[in-house]
């Protein structure tokens, strides 16, 4: 990934996924539909505040880089990632979007974080940093994981 902090895409970074989208676009119908849902999470990206597009920016790097299989869509105009079923496994909520103070990250059902009774779902995200993406990164990685049939999920409170 190439280094870009807070600062949003690197030029490279925006060229890779146009030639993505485009090359979704050449497989045919199916393709397309994935190339369209990039470009909706790219153009939604694009609209932000520069702050909440800065965040937006790293975590769509994030997400599609911890899991490729997820596919970029927008979600109430928001951008998400679905898993093969279509389902929003993960979302970004910029702040504008609500006037909140903070963008959130969050998890739909169908992402895996299962554990006992009571499990955070949503996440104020301030500010990008070195921790904040690791931490990113294993929750993406604990979302997108089979569970196993019959498997439990473990309590830790």
């Amino acid at each position: 990934m190439t280094e870009s902090g807070s600062d949003g895409f690197s030029a490279a970074e925006r060229a890779a996924m146009k030639e993505r989208a485009a090359e979704l676009r050449a497989e045919g119908k199916k393709g397309a539909k994935k190339a369209d849902g990039l470009q909706a999470v790219l153009d939604a990206i694009a609209k932000m505040a520069p702050d909440d597009r800065a965040l937006a920016e790293r975590v769509h790097v994030t997400v599609t880089t911890t899991a490729p299989d997820l596919a970029p869509k927008t979600w109430y105009g928001m951008p998400a990632y679905a898993d093969a079923n279509g389902k929003v496994v993960v979302f970004f909520q910029d702040a504008g979007k609500f006037t909140y103070r903070y963008a959130t990250l969050g998890f739909q059902e169908s992402a895996n974080l299962d554990d006992g009774d009571l499990w955070p779902v949503s996440y104020a995200l301030v500010r990008w940093t070195p921790q904040v993406e690791e931490t990113v990164v294993g929750l993406v990685r604990t979302a997108v994981q089979a569970r196993g049939a019959g498997s439990e999920p473990t309590t830790t409170l």
